[in-house]
């Protein structure tokens, strides 16, 4: 990096914006938003960096395992880092110490000095220092959420700031001592927690319904005053899902209530509840279990498998109860679950689970009618609180003779002494809340369980294994001494996914392949209810070499849209959920990485799957808008799919009958393949204003403007050349693009101003209520879509782009992506396509090594062969020496062929005059201009993270 990028970055910082700097380097406020966080800022700088010093006077646990993480990576590398903190105010709990001390590449000092009160972060990158100074102390709300404000600058070693910081920082290093063990003892006998303000006892407290709790009571009510006989309330666990069953059940006063649970201990535990909220005689509440038959009790509280039983439901009359709720709904298509549901005729039924979605495709929704009352999602629990915070880390599982743990791994290759020991070391590593473990493993085979438990406990980590073969009796003493404390481990088969509550878990720790999203949240999940003391669950992730590895990042962030893109950029750049982590080390985010490449994530199979889980839901056949208001399938996934023109064909594959002509096929083809993206909404809105008849250009002009889209004659024509079919005009195959499309005009003109549907189209629309449906269902899914840009602009910025897109968006007549390669000079623009990564050396950006590694220049050539006097040449650079470029650069990339036919779009660049010169290039030396490109909104971490730069 020359003087000049770092100069420009703080000229554009402190004295104009007019000057091109990189904000990567320039002087940056840097806050906590919905786009970004200090955290990510920070992360991004230590991974980048060759040494680190910090001098920060408060320190949380609950950050320190993202910490660790990176900390991982660095140690990998031979990075080092400092960090220089205190006792000041008791603030630091001794636990944090010695956590600190467990990472070997992190030199910890104690300064010496009151009222030691700093919060200054500097990363030495080498050639240049960076410095972040501000409120944030290293504690997760302070990274992750609160409103701070930190200054992030940029300096040389022979700059006048960076000076006086190192001699700030010398001066306080001399003024501290090396963290030890001694001295942690010695802080840990006289140090207090500071002092809380005392709260009500809990047991004092009157129950209230939350936030959350409020919006699904509202929503019972309104469903059962529509006359509904059954509703479905999806509640993640932990979020207080009986709570809410009793808030129901009171709201509604029956004269007599049943609830129905597969557990008689969790039964006894829903009664107390129950009566916590609802209150009234202890005589009022009663069980029928195998233990107890509380017959006449008017809130009686049942075990399935007793219930079930004919001669318990003979003795209970068809009307017995107004007001029956089941517990784990997502259980009751079995067939005990079934005599109970025909036998009883109550007012309403209420059926509540945190997992509705099922690997068995039994139909949970349509048990309640389709009736979804209300749900409540895990992001949405963590964000309102109702969850303890969780910090994920996705580490690689062990090598055995350079291979990592697969699924056909041998179990003595699982359970060797060596992995046992690789696996306790991350455990203590990574840590957790509270005084001692109190954690579940989850392994894949039940000899692998015994025989984990056996080594755990010969390394003085106390552990019990668990089985479908152990007793209840056994389960319930193993979960009894983990809350007491008497164990550290309980470690098991899947055995725990559902159905217990161990409130005080603080670990979870995966160590078998990821087969089911489904699974992998119900197991997470066994560590999210809150607890006192509890301030977050640690997670960790051994991740081998399996198949369904790129199921992890789609589990964690429930991501159901079978986009690759997306699970790219899920692994790549984590998001956080509030104030919980997600984090991989290198090596695991390369081992899944691995697995989404080999998989096909939009395969028919996927997506019949992802059709039937939400037709259950809905009660019909869904529609791409219903995929896209559901969070599911991303419409564009149907559009992308090789094997299908429209969605009318996917529907057919469903076994759905449809009446459509060739004709109506072909437009609907159209309609999917080259609108549905909503990269430019121009197009839909015209169609959408045709459905009601003929439009005026001015009505059209008016309708863009309202709806604050920009509009020009240049678009106007392109909207014009598309719906003409007239940019489609070109071979394709064997045939005319266009003629793939039916060949008409999807408009005509009545008359110079007016625009109106085809008279074929008109008529379809009329007659065909399949295709009108199908026809109305891409304008609308598609103008959702649009909302995801940037109206004003043609591109927006980091949106993905391929170079159809890119034609058709620059209002060029005729789609001319096929010869457009890696730029194409018109006669006002120019947009330019590289792939970051190439695969093969030979290949134009491998010979040519394009660069952005300082997130704001690249070196970039021409084809071959090229020369400064080429008309080309002479076209793209008019205007460059005078600073008056005739021409327009816009730059798309991609990280790698892999990826698909997309770039990103990352903004206009323009040519630095004096970089202009001829080279030659290439193993044959041809001829090309080089010339360095400079983009005018540099980079910003997240997106270098994502394109590996």
């Amino acid at each position: 990096m020359d003087n000049s990028v770092l100069q420009d970055a703080i000229l554009n910082g402190l004295i104009s914006t007019q000057y091109q700097g990189n904000t990567l380097l320039g002087p940056q406020l840097l806050t906590n938003n919905q786009s970004s966080t200090i955290w990510q800022t920070l992360r991004h700088e230590l991974l980048s960096c060759k040494n680190f010093t910090w001098s920060v006077a408060f320190i949380t646990l609950d950050m320190l395992v993202p910490f660790k993480a990176v900390m991982a990576d660095l140690a990998q590398q031979g990075v080092q880092g400092t960090i220089i903190t205190s006792d000041y105010l008791n603030f630091n709990h001794p636990a944090m110490f010695e956590e600190l001390q467990k990472i070997p590449n992190l030199t910890v000092r104690i300064a010496d000095l009151n009222g030691f009160h700093t919060k200054g972060y500097l990363f030495d990158h080498g050639k240049y220092q960076t410095v972040i100074i501000g409120s944030a102390n290293f504690t997760r709300s302070a990274l992750l959420v609160n409103k701070e404000w930190n200054l992030k600058l940029s300096s040389r070693q022979e700059g006048s700031l960076f000076q006086q910081l190192t001699a700030e920082l010398n001066a306080v290093k001399h003024e501290s001592t090396v963290l030890t063990s001694e001295w942690i003892a010695e802080y840990r006998k006289n140090w207090q927690p500071p002092k809380t303000r005392v709260t009500q006892p809990e047991k004092l407290k009157p129950i209230e319904p939350n936030q959350m709790q409020q919006a699904a009571l509202g929503q019972l009510s309104t469903l059962i005053k529509t006359g509904a006989k059954k509703g479905l309330v999806v509640s993640a666990t932990g979020t207080g899902k009986t709570y809410l069953g009793a808030f129901a059940v009171n709201k509604y006063q029956p004269r007599r209530f049943l609830y129905v649970v597969h557990r008689e201990q969790i039964a006894k535990k829903s009664l107390a509840s129950f009566r916590r909220v609802i209150g009234g005689k202890k005589t009022d509440y009663g069980l029928l279990t195998g233990n107890r038959h509380d017959w006449n009790a008017k809130y009686l509280f049942a075990t399935v498998q007793t219930l079930s039983q004919q001669a318990v439901l003979d003795k209970l009359k068809a009307t017995e109860f107004d007001y029956i709720l089941i517990d784990e709904a997502h259980r009751a298509a079995a067939p005990s679950y079934q005599r109970i549901l025909n036998h009883f005729m109550p007012q309403f039924w209420l059926g509540m689970t945190a997992t509705p979605e099922r690997m068995d495709n039994q139909d949970v929704f349509k048990l309640f009618d389709y009736h979804l009352a209300y749900e409540i999602r895990l992001k949405d629990a963590l964000a309102a609180k109702m969850l303890a915070p969780f910090h994920y880390v996705g580490v690689t599982d062990y090598e055995v003779d350079g291979e990592v743990i697969t699924e056909t791994s041998k179990l003595n290759q699982l359970i060797v002494s060596k992995r046992v020991n690789y696996v306790l070391n991350q455990l203590d590593y990574y840590g957790y809340c509270g005084d001692q473990p109190r954690g579940l493993v989850f392994c894949s085979r039940q000899a692998e369980a015994k025989e984990l438990a056996v080594q755990f406990n010969a390394a003085n980590h106390p552990a019990i294994a668990l089985t479908n073969q152990s007793s209840s009796q056994e389960r319930a003493k193993a979960v009894e001494q983990l809350e007491a404390g008497k164990i550290e481990y309980i470690i098991t088969v899947d055995l725990f996914n559902e159905g217990v509550d161990i409130p005080s878990v603080n670990q979870i720790v995966m160590m078998r392949n990821t087969q089911s999203p489904i699974v992998f949240i119900q197991q997470l999940g066994r560590g999210l209810r809150k607890y006192p003391g509890k301030d977050f669950v640690t997670v960790i992730d051994f991740i081998g070499n399996y198949q369904h590895n790129y199921m992890i990042p789609l589990a964690l962030n429930q991501d159901n849209s079978r986009s690759k893109d997306q699970a790219r950029r899920e692994v790549k750049v984590p998001t956080n959920f509030d104030v919980s982590t997600i984090n991989f080390t290198k090596v695991a985010e390369e081992q899944i990485l691995a697995s989404l490449d080999k998989v096909k994530l939009d395969s028919m199979r996927e997506l019949r799957q992802a059709y039937h889980d939400l037709a259950n839901q809905l009660g019909r056949a869904p529609l791409l808008g219903d995929f896209y208001r559901y969070g599911s399938v991303d419409p564009r996934v149907f559009a992308q799919n090789s094997q299908l023109n429209h969605y009318g064909d996917f529907l057919e594959k469903m076994g759905t009958e449809l009446k459509l002509t060739k004709y109506e096929r072909q437009v609907l083809a159209f309609l999917t393949k080259e609108l549905l993206n909503g990269k430019r909404p121009h197009e839909l809105i015209l169609l959408q204003c045709l459905l009601r008849g003929t439009c005026s250009i001015d009505a059209f002009k008016a309708e863009l403007e309202q709806q604050n889209i920009r509009v020009t004659p240049a678009v106007l024509q392109s909207v014009d050349d598309i719906l003409s079919l007239q940019f489609f005009n070109v071979k394709a195959g064997k045939q005319l693009k266009k003629d793939q499309y039916g060949g008409l005009p999807i408009i005509d003109h009545p008359d110079l101003l007016t625009y109106q549907l085809n008279s074929k189209i008109r008529a379809g629309l009329e007659s065909d209520n399949d295709f009108k449906c199908l026809f109305t269902d891409v304008l609308t899914t598609g103008l959702e879509i649009a909302k995801q840009y940037d109206l004003k602009q043609a591109f927006t910025l980091y949106q993905q782009y391929d170079r159809k897109d890119v034609c058709r968006l620059l209002n060029w007549p005729l789609d001319v992506s096929a010869p457009l390669y890696g730029y194409r000079v018109a006669e006002d623009v120019c947009p330019i396509f590289i792939t970051y990564h190439k695969d093969a050396e030979e290949k134009r950006n491998a010979i040519y090594n394009n660069q952005l590694q300082d997130g704001r220049s690249l070196r970039w050539y021409t084809r071959t062969p090229r020369h400064l006097s080429s008309d080309e040449v002479q076209r793209l650079l008019a205007g460059v020496k005078e600073g008056k470029p005739q021409v327009k650069l816009h730059l798309f990339v991609k990280q790698s062929d892999a990826v698909g036919k997309e770039f990103y779009y990352l903004g206009p660049a323009y040519v630095q005059p004096d970089s202009v010169r001829e080279e030659l290039v290439g193993p044959k030396k041809k001829a090309a201009v080089g010339m360095d490109l400079v983009l005018e909104q540099p980079l910003t971490p997240a997106m270098m993270n994502l394109l590996a730069i």
